[in-house]
């Protein structure tokens, strides 16, 4: 939570960064701008019209960020740098292109940086490195989608691609403990700030942005599941294409526009599967969630961070996985230990099973599906920064160490401006096994922690306050959104729940549906056509 404040104390550096750095590496702008924008490079005037002009146009769109001297300085620093002024002031896109182009900037030059430790600082630096150029990722699509999306959802998928940029760069900052890493944290403290400056932009004005266009749906890639033909198969009895998952995800074709289908055996796979972002578009399937399993137990004690202990990590865009199992034993001891990762947009869970203690789920960024999923564990085993739906799902939470208590969510949204939260609709919650520990349905990781439990059946596990806070001692920031509607149950009482300014105990019809499949991850452009039952209303 106290990274957001962070922010804002890294402005004064950058701007004394600002002119030089933009000089050094303008000439790399220009080329993006000349075929994104399509506009035509003009010798700067002289002129003090033009250049009042220039300001007041700069001005009007930064007025809408967080961070508006940083968002107004370093457009205009890279303006002059790279000599796309003129006469006529700028129009929003324009202007929103080279907010992206400074943030892109930042990530650019993280990139060419030499990320070096040994130990510990060794294995966040290079945790950084690679949320680094995900993030770089993502920026670029957003740039990209400018000129060439023709979807009804193009400011959601823009909104999405610079929410997951934050999370990223959020990410890496946890990750930086140590002081070798200061001028690193510094340059990615600024990155989230630059990016957060775009995301602002098209989350205030995305129709002065986007402007006219004819625009379609989106297509879903899906067919139909019935009769399906796998493209590869895994067996651990060698009847298969392969023995292990990982040989087959590895031999799938690399960004590939179509489905391509795994069909993994009955049996349980002692692995760690790593579906990578250049792996698009795989539909994993097994027996079912107790006949195919995979199971395995990295975890922070020994060594690896949360980011990297995931039994599955999934970072490619459409994937779903189905009728699977994902275990995490390391045991309660071990602290965090992900059963799920996953990073990829549009990503659904279906019929799946997920076990472990604290840190069960992380989902981590991105539009996520969830279906008659079971998801176990105890501390935050629902954790991360996605815009992720829950339906149908049984919540099961387990009995913790001796003098802890579980906490089911802990929702990680860290700007007002992304698009993130859980939503949890027409689940069940309650105990999996001999429960005594204190249950809360969540507490708020960050300050605008987002979290909406809808129609929910609720066993008499939930401690009457309903939510805690993060930390003993502290106060709920009065910025979360923490919400519930029409849930049942004797765990649903809402007379004892807490009183903070952030959290609705009866929000309104309207309000629930801006969680529903539909509007809160767009969910019908992407989930039709894969033989998924889904409710996309409320």
């Amino acid at each position: 939570m106290e990274k957001t404040d962070s922010f804002k104390r890294q402005e004064e550096e950058y701007r004394r960064k600002t002119r030089r750095r933009f000089i050094i590496i303008a000439l790399s702008s220009v080329l993006l701008l000349l075929l994104v924008i399509g506009s035509v490079v003009v010798p700067v005037t002289n002129s003090a019209s033009s250049s009042s002009n220039e300001k007041q146009s700069i001005e009007s769109v930064c007025n809408v960020t967080l961070y508006q001297e940083s968002c107004y300085s370093s457009i205009f620093a890279l303006k002059q740098s790279t000599k796309t002024s003129n006469s006529n002031p700028d129009t929003p896109k324009q202007i929103f292109m080279l907010s992206l182009q400074v943030a892109l900037n930042e990530l650019t030059a993280l990139k060419s940086s030499t990320f070096r430790g040994n130990g510990s600082t060794y294995k966040a630096l290079d945790v950084c490195s690679r949320l680094v150029e995900d993030a770089a990722d993502h920026v670029n699509m957003s740039a990209s989608s400018l000129s060439n999306s023709d979807s009804i959802h193009w400011a959601e998928d823009v909104r999405t691609w610079l929410s997951t940029a934050i999370t990223d760069q959020q990410t890496c900052l946890e990750a930086l403990t140590n002081e070798s890493a200061t001028e690193i944290r510094a340059s990615m403290a600024n990155a989230a700030v630059f990016t957060s400056n775009s995301l602002a932009i098209v989350s205030k004005i995305p129709a002065l942005i986007q402007g006219r266009r004819n625009k379609r749906a989106v297509q879903s890639v899906g067919v139909e599941m019935a009769d399906l033909r796998p493209n590869l198969t895994v067996a651990k009895d060698g009847s298969g294409n392969y023995k292990t998952i990982t040989e087959a995800v590895n031999a799938m074709p690399k960004r590939s526009k179509r489905r391509f289908y795994i069909y993994v055996k009955r049996g349980e796979y002692n692995e760690n599967v790593v579906v990578g972002k250049d792996s698009w578009n795989l539909i994993m399937y097994g027996d079912g969630a107790e006949k195919t399993v995979v199971s395995s137990n990295l975890n922070i004690v020994d060594g690896v961070s949360t980011y990297d202990s995931g039994t599955l990590i999934a970072e490619g865009r459409g994937f779903v996985a189905r009728d699977m199992g994902f275990k995490n034993t390391a045991g309660p001891e071990k602290f965090q230990a992900v059963a799920v990762r996953s990073s990829a947009d549009h990503s659904i869970f279906y019929r799946c099973h997920m076990e472990g203690y604290q840190d069960t789920l992380f989902t981590h960024s991105n539009r996520q599906f969830y279906r008659e999923c079971v998801i176990r564990g105890t501390i935050d085993f629902i954790f991360g920064n996605a815009a992720a739906v829950f339906q149908n799902c049984s919540i099961e939470a387990r009995q913790p160490m001796k003098g802890q208590y579980n906490t089911m969510t802990a929702q990680s949204k860290s700007d007002p401006n992304q698009n993130t939260g859980f939503s949890i609709q027409r689940c069940s919650i309650g105990p999996q096994g001999n429960l005594t520990a204190r249950t809360y349905l969540g507490r708020p990781w960050r300050v605008y922690s987002t979290t909406v439990v809808l129609e929910t059946g609720m066993e008499g596990i939930i401690d009457p306050e309903g939510w805690t806070v993060w930390e003993p001692a502290t106060q709920a920031p009065d910025s979360i959104f923490y919400a519930e509607y029409k849930n049942n149950g004797p765990g649903s009482g809402l007379s004892g729940r807490v009183t903070w300014p952030g959290y609705k105990p009866e929000i309104k019809d309207e309000e629930a549906q801006q969680f529903s499949v539909q509007n809160f991850i767009q969910g019908n452009q992407w989930i039709d056509g894969l033989n998924i039952g889904y409710d996309p209303h409320i």
